[in-house]
């Protein structure tokens, strides 16, 4: 089946990562996937949360927001309204657990890793898209402590995929988003281990073989995505 914008239905929108795109941040990356662009930095801070403290260890976490022209219409800004959105919470604390799977706490030490992940431009995937570009510029923070990248246990991206018009499909643009039958966002390490599995039947319900599908899927979105994140990294 050939999608609106040629691809097939197991190809990944054309994506480009853009490493030590904000020069002041410790890391950073510009994801692009499609129309979705993200940029994503990362601050290195001493000290952790206060329930961390002298215990070594050191933290990662995370926040998202979408500029107020990243869609068609425009999007408040969440600190207007006091405290960020349902969606927005969660978005970050999915970002944060990712990038927490793949992270030694213990070699990281008692430091913090702030990750920013910003909306420029939304058309679908727009939190998968924030995780795999984090990933980039996490690892490119890391290179500047002591420890370097014995502080990374693994690679970690993560992709959409769905069930539209009875087809399964990879990395889900909008207008596919918002039609999809089964809607589903895949985290996953580049080992192949499982960090998350989002996924909702918008319409009825869905059969255990076609989750089979979708995740296998997404395992291939996700290997192309990691040897990216490889790529761009220089390793």
């Amino acid at each position: 089946m050939t999608r609106n914008d040629g691809r097939s239905s197991d190809q990944l929108r054309p994506v480009g990562m853009t490493p030590g795109f904000m020069p002041y941040a410790e890391g950073s990356c510009l994801i692009e996937m499609g129309n979705t662009k993200v940029i994503c930095t990362v601050t290195v801070d001493e000290g952790v949360p206060k329930w961390l403290y002298g215990k070594g260890l050191g933290w990662v976490t995370a926040e998202y927001s979408m500029l107020p022209r990243s869609s068609p219409e425009r999007v408040q800004r969440e600190v207007n309204k006091g405290r960020p959105s349902g969606r927005t919470q969660e978005i970050q604390r999915l970002v944060g657990r990712a990038l927490r799977a793949v992270v030694d706490m213990g070699k990281l030490g008692e430091k913090t890793l702030w990750i920013d992940c910003d909306v420029l431009q939304a058309d679908g995937g727009t939190r998968t898209a924030s995780i795999t570009g984090a990933y980039v510029a996490l690892a490119q923070a890391v290179d500047k402590l002591d420890v370097g990248r014995a502080a990374l246990l693994d690679t970690v991206a993560a992709i959409s995929v769905g069930i539209v018009d009875g087809q399964p499909m990879l990395d889900l643009p909008y207008e596919e988003d918002r039609d999809a039958q089964v809607d589903m966002n895949v985290v996953m390490t580049g080992a192949g281990k499982l960090v998350e599995v989002q996924g909702t039947a918008e319409e009825g319900a869905f059969e255990r073989a076609e989750l089979d599908t979708l995740l296998d899927l997404a395992t291939k979105g996700i290997n192309e995505l990691s040897q990216l994140q490889r790529d761009c990294l220089g390793s």
